[in-house]
């Protein structure tokens, strides 16, 4: 499968496992859960083969690591062929890491273009599909009865499921990126391109869990394939279901306006008390404004902290200026004004709370933090649990 990193936001950092060399200049990564599945397909199918063929002790292993090693070349060459295409299409490669499900390949950034989304999803199955042909010749060549025949029939049978059904409509396989190229080609809109593969990908998942009960009740699948299966769709839902929240996210992207967006600052000298502001600020209708603190010359030089002020006692106001409570803007980072969407996501970071100037040149416009964005973005994430404005 093809892992690329979102556009926008934080990349989101899926690497596990340890990195073992490079092939052809990609970063190739082992996860623990692969070295565990290794492990189990080792003595499983050396007891498969070792019955079959009449082996004995250290000749099942070694039949059983033959046909690990062999299953292991055949996902690297598919995530080879992702990765491959991605870079001949310009899209860098952060690397490739096989794990439980098989593997993937992680991208650094989205294709620019539908016909080289498609052409990068299916390069995977394509060579799967290649591999599981070549494997069904050599089957046929190899003498019967032999370990190589026995593993050559069983990637012809493996490659073939793999590029069959990784090739299903579905996020997050290949299939479902290959969807949303194609709903993305018609319609011209990527976002609809990933919320229709991410239904798919639902209704993947569910007949996934589904075929799999009903193999495991008809005498087809062990429980162990029972298990298996149900994990496969499960990661597959999961899958598709942070594809369709991704789309919905995205397609309010527009309404990311760091000047609509940002809380006005009110602004009153060093000095100022607590009470003095608060009155100023009531008298000119600017009650619901943060406060600011200017130095001698009008230069914003701090922030109130909301909370800070808030825990002075009334009776105290009038003695606490404001400065004591204010923390200064040297370190608050900031965002222009004509900064819109994705280019503003991808300025925010660390705590959601932090605040962010938004200003026009050396004008200072309002404070924005991470949480007026998400509001925006997705309401029900602060109507389900309201996020404390420490800010400042």
């Amino acid at each position: 499968m093809t892992e690329p990193t979102p556009q926008s936001g934080p990349p989101e950092q899926r690497r596990s496992g340890f990195q073992i060399g490079r092939v052809f200049g990609f970063p190739l990564r082992l996860s623990g859960s692969w070295l565990l599945m290794a492990l189990v397909i080792t003595f499983w199918y050396g007891e498969v083969i070792g019955e079959r063929l009449d082996l004995h002790g250290a000749a099942r292993f070694l039949a059983g690591l033959g046909f690990v090693a062999c299953l292991l070349l055949s996902v690297l060459l598919h995530e080879l062929g992702h990765a491959v295409t991605a870079r001949r299409h310009g899209i860098g490669v952060k690397g490739i890491t096989l794990d439980l499900l098989g593997g993937y390949t992680e991208f650094e950034h989205d294709s620019p273009r539908a016909g080289v989304e498609f052409t990068t999803a299916i390069a995977g199955p394509v060579v799967s599909a290649l591999v599981g042909v070549g494997s069904v010749v050599a089957a046929v060549l190899l003498p019967d009865g032999t370990v190589a025949d026995q593993i050559a029939f069983q990637l012809a049978v493996c490659n073939l499921i793999v590029a069959v059904y990784n090739a299903l409509p579905g996020w997050p396989l290949d299939g479902g990126r290959a969807l949303r190229a194609l709903v993305w080609a018609v319609r011209g809109d990527r976002d609809a391109g990933l919320l229709v593969a991410g239904w798919s990908g639902r209704v993947v998942a569910v007949a996934t869990a589904v075929i799999a009960a009903l193999l495991y009740g008809t005498g087809w699948y062990t429980w162990w394939g029972l298990l298996f299966g149900l994990f496969v769709a499960y990661s597959i839902w999961q899958g598709a279901a942070g594809a369709v929240l991704t789309a919905r996210v995205r397609r309010r992207y527009p309404l990311v306006d760091p000047v609509a967006l940002a809380k006005p600052l009110y602004a009153v000298p060093a000095g100022t008390s607590l009470a003095e502001a608060d009155r100023r600020a009531e008298a000119e209708g600017r009650a619901a404004c943060l406060l600011g603190v200017t130095d001698p010359d009008g230069r914003l030089i701090a922030l109130v902290v909301p909370d800070a002020a808030a825990a002075v006692p009334p009776a105290r106001r009038p003695w606490v200026t404001v400065e004591t409570v204010a923390r200064g803007i040297a370190a608050v980072a900031r965002i222009p004004a004509s900064a819109r969407g994705a280019d503003v996501i991808k300025l925010l970071r660390g705590d959601p709370a932090a605040p962010y100037l938004v200003v026009d040149g050396e004008d200072v416009v309002g404070v924005l933090t991470a949480m007026d964005v998400v509001q925006v973005l997705d309401p029900a994430t602060l109507k389900a649990a309201p996020a404390k404005q420490t800010g400042i």
